[in-house]
């Protein structure tokens, strides 16, 4: 304490002490530069977008449509601000029902990617749609619009039904209420009919492949006079086999008539306006096919009335004619002399029965001998006995054959054992030799033939040996 009041009251305060001098901070370290290629770049970007827009749906109006020969499809969509152009692949093109053209609106569902070798960015499509109408039904207008101006529609290429069919084609579906409605028909108005079906599957992936195939196939049936395609109703997508162009080119190409019986009343198809003929419905296909039938008898009946009404008509005015010149006095007993004259004309019809009998009869009796006649010289016969005759020579000839081989095989075999026993070969075979000079052109009967030191030859029954005289006994 005493030292806290021993200070003064007013003490200099202490002289602030001067700060250091801060020293100058050291230098920043440069980062490093990364120089990247044009394709890391690239890919980083490609990368970027992918992950940062993954599946986006984009508006606007197609431009630039180009199909090309691999299949994929190349355009742009735009609207009045800007422009990005898009690409479809082959895999994602058959999905597709409609055929993208120029100034169609649509709606695309699809990836933003970037396409390396030009390095723009672009929409990789996986899905189109138009905006405003669907897809199935911008695909119907714009085939019935390709088809109707080739010519497909017109009324002047329309064939006529036949008057009456004997053979009918069928083409659907054996699982539907259609094939059962048809033969129900058919069966009750012309039971007569022959019909030919040909299965095919009428909706679904393949569909309208199946139904040109099958219709390509029943034509060449041969003789099928018409041909009835079709199906049940249902939904436009139940019906649009019937929509595609391949029917529609095989309806067209049929060389019979076509009567296209697709769905109800209210639905209408491609093979609709194509075939020669479009009923409501299968039923009705059914009766048109056979109503020129029913005309065709009704006609008949009616020509039928009207020639027995003539005929009767006729027989009576010439029974009252006859009837008014019997009553004259200048034909009378005229009844009575056609009675005799009818008697005549039967007792001569029976002569001449009688007569024309026999004449049968003599000139089947002078058949039957010529035909033995003729018999006798019938060459299969003569053929036969001909081969009878020399089946047994042929069996005789060999029988003699055999005979005189066989005396002629023992003579051989007399001969070869005699000569065998006359053979020289056979004494060597008994141990004997046979003893030549040197040059083998003369035999030694005779030991003093020859000297000391000649050379011999000794042939034995096997071999033969060369030898030097030593010594000669005489």
């Amino acid at each position: 304490m005493k030292d806290l009041f021993d200070l003064p009251f007013e003490s200099p305060e202490p002289e602030p002490e001067l700060e250091p001098t801060p020293a100058p901070p050291p230098p920043k370290a440069q980062p490093a530069r990364r120089v990247w290629t044009v394709t890391d770049l690239t890919a980083a970007i490609r990368d970027l977008l992918e992950t940062r827009f993954g599946e986006v749906w984009v508006e606007g109006e197609l431009s630039n449509c180009r199909p090309w020969t691999t299949g994929h499809l190349y355009f742009t969509v735009k609207d009045s601000g800007a422009q990005i152009k898009a690409v479809m692949w082959r895999s994602a093109m058959r999905a597709l029902r409609f055929k993208p053209e120029d100034g169609l609106h649509v709606i695309a569902r699809g990836r933003v990617s970037v396409y390396d070798p030009k390095g723009e960015y672009q929409l990789v499509c996986e899905h189109l749609e138009p905006k405003g109408a669907g897809a199935l039904q911008v695909a119907f207008e714009q085939l019935k619009k390709r088809l109707a101006a080739e010519g497909l529609f017109e009324q002047a290429r329309k064939r006529p039904l036949p008057a009456l069919p004997r053979k009918i084609g069928i083409v659907t579906s054996l699982d539907g209420a259609a094939i059962r409605d048809i033969i129900k028909v058919i069966s009750r108005r012309h039971p007569n009919v022959h019909l030919v079906i040909r299965p095919a599957r009428v909706q679904g992936e393949g569909a309208a492949g199946e139904i040109a195939r099958a219709l390509a196939a029943i034509v060449k049936v041969p003789g099928v006079d018409v041909v009835i395609v079709g199906r049940g109703g249902g939904s436009i997508e139940d019906l649009w086999a019937f929509n595609e162009e391949a029917v529609a080119r095989a309806v067209a190409n049929s060389p019979v008539p076509v009567i296209s019986a697709v769905g109800h009343e209210t639905d209408f198809t491609i093979a609709d306006f194509v075939a020669d003929l479009r009923a409501p419905t299968p039923s009705a296909a059914a009766e048109m096919v056979v109503a020129g039938k029913d005309e065709f008898c009704a006609r008949i009946d009616r020509l039928a009335h009207r020639a027995t009404s003539a005929v009767g008509r006729r027989m009576e005015r010439l029974r009252a004619r006859t009837h008014r010149l019997g009553g004259r006095p200048g034909l009378a007993g005229f009844p009575g002399r056609l009675a005799l004259r009818g008697r005549h004309v039967a007792e001569l019809t029976n002569e001449m029965g009688r007569a024309g009998r026999a004449m049968v009869a003599r000139r089947e009796r002078r058949y039957h001998e010529l035909r033995l006649t003729l018999e006798t010289f019938d060459l299969r016969r003569r053929v036969g006995t001909i081969r009878a005759r020399l089946t047994r020579v042929d069996g005789a000839l060999r029988a003699a054959i055999v005979r005189a081989h066989n005396r002629a095989e023992g003579r051989f075999h007399g001969q070869a054992a005699r000569l065998d026993s006359l053979s020289p070969l056979g004494v060597l075979a008994r141990g004997y030799a046979v003893c030549w000079d040197a040059d083998g052109t003369r035999i030694i009967r005779d030991a003093s033939s020859v000297n000391e030191g000649d050379d011999v030859r000794v042939t034995l029954h096997r071999g033969a040996l060369e030898c030097t005289v030593k010594k000669s006994n005489t």
